[in-house]
């Protein structure tokens, strides 16, 4: 039977070159006002990060549910978002917290700072979160989003997407990413899509149509895995391995 030897466990939890966008990627002109200019010094964890604070203990009963947070139903597409956060050998991970963002069906998000002229919601305030449970397993309903005009170019427009952050035990623990729709025609167009270099890591950003969870008479779904490492994970802001 053969052993795997250090080096090769750490190449299979190693993620392909290009899975994470470069922290400073041209095309996306803010990048270049934020991205370190030195490389990052890497400080060790002492107990209070490793042991707190604890993630998991204010979920509220419609905290998973952005439809049912309001006095009445938010204006748009009821979808349903569901998947698993993964690690490198395909095993659910259990009790994460996952959170979620996003604009609204007309593509304005509930900020002080969005001026898009696009209606706000008073029904929609676009954020939720939830705990997976012992398989791995998370689900939200929610409104599709719209995409929007953000300014980076001439007729800048980012697609439709969710924000999705994955926390650990700790705010040390945190991975952002976003999720998109299939077929998307603004893809080619988008530099944020486009700043995660290899075209594979940029499929696994994309969900996948979920007919066997949409609900008849109610709201189609869709997939998005998470992984959390290895040769699939999925792209995420924060380059590492």
């Amino acid at each position: 039977m053969h052993h795997p030897s250090t080096p090769e466990i750490a190449a299979y939890l190693r993620p392909p070159a290009g899975t994470h966008p470069p922290l400073d990627s041209p095309a996306y002109k803010s990048t270049g006002l934020r991205a370190p200019s030195q490389a990052p010094v890497v400080l060790r964890h002492r107990l209070t990060e490793i042991t707190g604070p604890l993630l998991t203990g204010e979920i509220g009963p419609n905290d998973h549910d952005l439809t049912r947070q309001h006095a009445a139903p938010p204006i748009g597409e009821r979808i349903i978002v569901s998947g698993r956060v993964l690690d490198s050998d395909g095993r659910g991970i259990p009790q994460t917290l996952v959170e979620v963002w996003q604009a609204n069906a007309c593509g304005r998000y509930a900020h002080s700072v969005d001026t898009y002229d696009a209606p706000l919601d008073p029904n929609f305030s676009g954020g939720g979160r939830v705990v997976t449970d012992s398989a791995g397993t998370y689900s939200f309903t929610t409104i599709k989003p719209g995409p929007y005009p953000w300014g980076n170019h001439h007729n800048a427009w980012r697609p439709s997407h969710i924000h999705f952050s994955v926390f650990g035990r700790s705010f040390t623990q945190r991975l952002v990413t976003q999720m998109y729709f299939p077929g998307d025609p603004l893809f080619p167009y988008d530099p944020i899509y486009n700043s995660v270099p290899d075209e594979k890591a940029r499929q696994r950003m994309i969900s996948s149509f979920d007919m066997e969870n949409s609900v008849s008479d109610w709201a189609l779904a869709y997939r998005f895995d998470i992984v959390l490492r290895g040769r699939e994970q999925t792209p995420f802001e924060e380059p590492h391995e």
